[in-house]
């Protein structure tokens, strides 16, 4: 898997800033039969699926979310947040995708929300 990196620059375009995307994933940490995503296997999902996709660095959050499930009821939950950014390309898309995706599909989970901000960012 190839991973996006930015370009190391001399100090006269450091002061460039460039668009780059900030996307946020919240990843829900109960599942449906009841038992919660252990920290154990958070740390493995973040090292074995985010970390070699975004080497650069990520920030992950503890929260508290709730939202409304398929079935009416408002589900209330530990919840992870994680934050990345990165250039506007289909290699980190294809990338943030699969992240969701598989963790859907890894612990059963409806969904994992992802709220995409566009962001200038200075090295």
């Amino acid at each position: 898997m190839e991973v996006h990196r930015p370009a190391r620059r001399s100090p006269a375009s450091a002061r460039r800033i460039s668009p780059w995307c900030k996307p946020r994933f919240y990843f829900g940490l109960s599942r449906p039969a009841g038992k919660d995503i252990t920290a154990e296997e958070w740390q493995q999902f973040v090292d074995r699926d985010v970390t070699p996709r975004f080497r650069d660095g990520l920030t992950v959050f503890d929260a508290h979310g709730q939202w409304l499930g398929q079935n009416g009821q408002v589900v209330r939950e530990q919840s992870k947040a994680l934050m990345v950014i990165h250039g506007h390309d289909a290699q980190s898309e294809a990338g943030i995708e699969a992240l969701r995706q598989g963790y859907k599909s890894r612990f059963a989970q409806e969904s994992v929300m992802r709220v995409d901000q566009p962001v200038c960012v200075q090295f």
